[in-house]
């Protein structure tokens, strides 16, 4: 892994840290009402899914148990469909899916320079 598919995993895991930071002691019924919170949400997801698009193919082949493919594409409809965005399955994203990748991209992370 070169220092730039690290940073961009280093993105991922910025962006997911941020997004459970956000949501933390929140209902669904409150996401569904704050505006703020979506857009603050949706916001990290696109910032999620652009580090995810600049990730070189090889590198996404060589770790398929990620949906890369499917994080791209929720930051798509995001930024160009935004009008087809339901808060209720972001939602379902961000508290069901987001914890394992987490794990997933912290396991190919290299450690940090002492």
């Amino acid at each position: 892994m070169n220092s730039r598919e690290a940073g961009y995993l280093w993105d991922m895991v910025e962006a997911i840290t941020n997004i459970q930071e956000f949501i933390q002691d929140v209902s669904l019924e409150e996401y569904s009402k704050s505006l703020l919170l979506q857009s603050a949400v949706e916001r990290q997801l696109e910032i999620l899914g652009e580090a995810a698009r600049r990730i070189p193919e090889t590198f996404q082949q060589k770790h398929t148990k990620i949906d890369w493919r499917g994080i791209i594409g929720l930051r798509n409809i995001i930024s160009h469909q935004y009008d087809q965005v339901q808060p209720e399955i972001v939602w379902n994203i961000i508290t069901v899916r987001l914890s394992p990748l987490l794990e997933q991209l912290q396991s190919l992370l290299p450690p940090l320079p002492q």
